[in-house]
């Protein structure tokens, strides 16, 4: 099995929008791709609410099958067509992938 973990900072405005509803709005286009994708075994996005210097405002944790699961996820329509709002709203990203 492989874990996938984001952490992103986001901007104070993007897209139109506030931290906070972007907040909200990654979660719900991540959390929807439960169930759309073959190999990922389960999605889950959450919101810090420490707001600590070295908090990240979002985190992502991701099990998939294997690294080729990761591989097709990575490169899914799905997860694509939400990379660019995903771009726009972060000032900072990190991500660990690794296998149990």
């Amino acid at each position: 099995m492989i874990k996938h973990i984001v952490f992103w900072k986001l901007k104070e405005q993007a897209n139109n929008l506030n931290k906070e509803e972007n907040a909200l709005e990654i979660k719900t286009k991540l959390e929807a791709l439960n169930g759309q994708i073959e190999g990922l075994l389960s999605l889950e996005v959450g919101r810090d609410f420490l707001g600590s210097a070295e908090s990240a405002d979002l985190v992502l944790y991701s099990e998939f099958e294997s690294k080729e699961a990761l591989d097709y996820y990575q490169n899914h329509p799905l997860h694509k067509a939400i990379m660019p709002f995903i771009g726009e709203a972060r000032s900072e990203r990190r991500v660990v992938d690794y296998e149990v």
